[in-house]
């Protein structure tokens, strides 16, 4: 069935430099003026919102290609896709051939989730709710957290990620994990070592390089006090009190170690200010190198080649690397000090899957560069969050090559944060979906700009991404708690 009012969509969408089509759930769409590029198709649900702008920014990206060599050879995007602010709509993914895209990536790099179970019920977890929640909002929201690390810990951390930091932990463990049980840290962290596989996407280890880092966190020596690792963040980053509510697929969430009626704990966030000072960084020095003497890509959109710059390609994705080596940690660590307060207050809490968002892969032809969208590879677990008041799924890829094995990094936003705080907007908690949300948090307008209704409805976001054949449904989870910084 065709969205209603198609034509009419389709020619108001031509009237502003886009050639889009519909067929199946799937919109294609290219620039009018870019007949060699290739077409965008996203996939989005019957009745979902059809934004002009995202659709433009989709079009704009599958339409980059540098004047030396380079280009996008396939982009798509995943039901949550909705217009970003920097240009690149959020869903979106695009392959690349002889060129990498900095500013697809954004600033956030390596935005992620991370899952983990316990052998606890809702009623033992309420019974001791309010000790928990003061305890975590002391580490999240408060500073009595204390990461503190030597210099050639967070030297390791930049450069090896997880394995690395383990390393220097193991030799001279400091602040509060000192309290960790690192041999499971580092059993989690080698997927060889345990019957259920890799649990960290890559390991949590890139190709970093800590001289790229920024420099107050790299001194030659002492101690370092980081004041943004195991942070939330704003926007859409949380961390949620879940309980298993459906086992979908029982062996697979068996192998995995997840069972009906167990809590969860989902960890969404990424590297923070590191991630925002490397982004900013290369989405400047990919400009700075265009070509003197020709005009600048309408889209400012501004991609690296391989032909012109292989020393800044190379540079840029170490410096990613970099960067998303950070953001495995810092989940690492907001996972860390639930787990020990979980010890504390009830049981231990196992590592299901740590993945990562926004960030360039070597795959395909040459990379593949996914914002707002997570890998979602064959047999590969996939967490995909609803909003604080809907059910989260935990998936397993399957691989289309169609969507270059990828999968949504959650619902999508429908309406945006200024929407929602805008002078003469409803505050009725019943008409945003607030009522009966426990949401933890320190501001009131966090509450309000991440309510419900702000976000598309989860279940068809999961329903079509199924029927496309992207994923699988493992195990549901509905919201107990949820802490927004």
């Amino acid at each position: 069935m065709q969205p209603k009012n198609l034509k009419r969509l389709l020619r108001a969408l031509e009237r502003q430099g886009l050639d889009v089509t519909y067929d199946n759930h799937t919109y294609s769409v290219r620039l009018v003026n870019s007949p060699d590029a290739p077409v965008a198709e996203v996939l989005l649900p019957e009745g979902f919102p059809v934004e002009a702008k995202a659709l433009k920014q989709l079009a704009n990206l599958a339409s980059v290609r540098h004047p030396s060599g380079g280009c996008v050879c396939r982009a798509c995007a995943t039901p949550d896709f909705h217009p970003g602010d920097a240009g690149v709509a959020i869903g979106s993914i695009v392959e690349t051939v002889g060129q990498v895209i900095p500013g697809a990536v954004g600033s956030d790099i390596n935005c992620g989730m991370r899952l983990h179970v316990a052998d606890l019920t809702i009623d033992e977890f309420m019974a001791k709710r309010d000790q928990f929640v003061e305890k975590m909002k002391g580490d999240y929201f408060f500073g009595t957290r204390d990461v503190t690390m030597t210099a050639e810990a967070m030297r390791s951390l930049f450069q090896y990620g997880i394995p690395g930091w383990l390393d220097a932990m193991l030799d001279r463990p400091t602040g509060s994990v000192v309290k960790s049980d690192l041999q499971q840290l580092l059993q989690e962290g080698d997927g060889s070592a345990n019957a259920r596989g890799e649990r960290i996407f890559l390991g949590g280890s890139m190709d970093g390089d800590w001289k790229l880092a920024p420099e107050e966190l790299v001194p030659n020596a002492g101690m370092v006090r980081d004041g943004g690792l195991a942070t939330i963040g704003g926007g859409n980053h949380f961390v949620e009190v879940q309980r298993v509510d459906k086992v979908e697929n029982r062996p697979l969430a068996h192998a995995w170690g997840v069972r009906e009626g167990q809590l969860a704990f989902m960890i969404h966030s990424g590297s923070r200010n590191v991630g925002k000072y490397i982004g900013g960084m290369w989405r400047d020095k990919a400009k700075a190198t265009w070509q003197k003497g020709l005009k600048y890509p309408d889209s400012q959109i501004f991609p690296l080649s391989t032909h012109s710059h292989p020393e800044l390609v190379a540079s840029y994705l170490q410096a990613e690397a970099t960067a998303a080596n950070y953001a495995f940690i810092n989940r690492l660590l907001l996972a860390e000090l639930l787990r020990l307060r979980l010890r504390e207050v009830y049981v231990e809490a196992p590592l299901i899957y740590d993945l990562p968002h926004n960030i360039t892969l070597p795959e395909g032809q040459g990379w593949v560069t996914r914002k707002g969208a997570c890998p979602a590879h064959r047999g590969q677990p996939v967490i995909i969050p609803g909003s604080m008041g809907a059910y989260s799924y935990l998936m397993v890829g399957k691989g289309n090559p169609a969507f270059c094995n990828s999968a949504s990094h959650g619902a999508g936003r429908i309406r945006s944060r200024f929407d929602l705080n805008r002078r003469g907007a409803s505050q009725n908690e019943a008409e945003l979906g607030l009522t009966g949300i426990d949401c933890i948090t320190l501001r009131e307008e966090r509450r309000i700009e991440e309510a419900p209704a702000a976000y598309k409805p989860i279940q068809s976001v999961i329903d079509v991404q199924v029927e496309a054949e992207m994923v699988d449904v493992v195990a549901r989870l509905s919201p107990v708690l949820t802490f927004k910084a």
